[in-house]
């Protein structure tokens, strides 16, 4: 008799990808759809990148690659930890695996054990809180708030830790809220990780897209003690335009890396070998396609905030990363259309679906129901004519 244990069975399906899925099968029967859904730069790779993967094709570097990561992939990784982040890896201490979420999913399962407690930060990514309950973990979410834009405090960290405790998330710039911490405010956190002598699992994926002058700092760099109980992962699906690449990196602990080279070298052995000669292209060829995107991102998300902030009882904070805007739309929860009642942002994001054909990502999702994701990882003539419709389809909400 065929049996699902317990571990897979109880996860929940990626909501940000349903949604996404429906709004693009629409598009794909002829329907205009407008997808705000999308966690993926609508940007073409650079060129230099993808001739770089070819150039590996041609040369015939279609073999195995080593499990961690070809050896000058990850010495190119430990000259950028250095230049850009202050902080010094060997090769050894970094592992190149199949997109951030494989990175991350390898910590977990490395360093969780069951009933390990993991803190997780609300609104968070959606795959945090599954990871750890396959690993037969037990999430414990912090809730945030829009008036501290989105950030755990020291106290509320403090308070959260038991003798379970293993582990807490950090995310900055933050996905779904686009939040980025301070250096006093890592610095802070830090405090209290030392102390209680946890592990920091910083999830820096949106590091390159920063805006307003904003300046990326990462936790593993603001106290010397934090290097040890810092696991980054990083990867090249968002500031690279790779999303269907699949490579993602991580560094930290020389013991947690060998710990999860070991676990990938029995689930995907390597990440792709051609790919990660198209990664080492990206981290050497130079940032103009990458300031072009960041620029191109930085002009959206000032139009679409704007927008958002125009609409009738919609409250959003302004995203200082990433590309997500995370506006407040519980003041239409509990009103009605064409006799179907807003229960939600789940009910909320099928009425715009439905209504408006626009995709949105319920905030459910994320751990914060009140609030919805859209991305702004897609063209401005889009973005106008979503929020044009939005803005009709609420009218009708009563």
């Amino acid at each position: 008799m065929l049996k699902i244990v317990p571990r897979v069975a109880n996860l929940s399906e990626s909501v940000t990808l349903a949604i996404d899925a429906k709004a693009k099968q629409m598009k794909a029967d002829g329907i205009d759809v407008v997808n705000f859904g999308a966690g993926e730069p609508d940007f073409d790779t650079p060129i230099h990148i993808k001739d770089a993967a070819k150039r590996a094709l041609d040369a015939g570097k279609t073999k195995y690659a080593p499990s961690a990561g070809l050896q000058e992939l990850k010495t190119a990784l430990a000259e950028k930890f250095l230049k850009d982040n202050g902080l010094t890896y060997k090769p050894s201490q970094i592992s190149v695996n199949v997109g951030g979420k494989h990175s991350l999913f390898n910590i977990i399962m490395s360093v969780v054990d069951r009933g390990d407690q993991v803190i997780i930060p609300a609104p968070f990514w959606v795959s945090y809180y599954e990871m750890v309950k396959a690993a037969e973990g037990v999430p414990v979410v912090l809730p945030t708030t829009a008036a501290d834009d989105f950030k755990i405090t020291p106290k509320q960290l403090a308070a959260a830790i038991t003798p379970r405790t293993v582990a807490v998330f950090i995310n900055s710039p933050s996905n779904p809220t686009g939040s980025v911490y301070t250096e006093d405010e890592l610095a802070a956190l830090a405090d209290v990780i030392i102390q209680k002598d946890i592990l920091c699992i910083s999830d820096e994926l949106y590091e390159k897209l920063i805006y307003g002058g904003v300046k990326h700092v990462s936790i593993a760099n603001v106290r010397p003690a934090m290097v040890s109980r810092t696991v980054i992962v990083n990867g090249f699906s968002k500031a690279y335009s790779m999303t269907g690449w699949r490579l993602g990196y991580c560094a930290g602990p020389q013991e947690l890396i060998t710990a999860v080279n070991t676990l990938q070298s029995h689930s995907t052995s390597n990440a792709t070998t051609f790919a990660q000669w198209g990664a080492l292209e990206a981290l050497k060829g130079g940032t103009e396609e990458l300031d072009k995107m960041r620029t191109a991102f930085e002009e959206r998300r000032n139009y679409l905030v704007g927008r958002l902030r125009d609409l009738p009882g919609v409250k959003c904070n302004m995203p200082g990363g990433a590309f997500y805007a995370f506006p407040d739309f519980s003041a239409y929860h509990g009103k009605s259309a064409n006799g179907k009642k807003i229960d939600g942002s789940m009910g909320l994001a099928e009425f715009m679906l439905e209504d408006a054909k626009v995709g949105i990502v319920p905030g459910v999702a994320f751990g914060a129901d009140e609030y919805q994701r859209l991305s702004y990882a897609t063209s401005m003539e889009n973005i106008k004519k979503g929020i044009d419709r939005i803005s009709e389809s609420l009218k009708k909400l009563q």
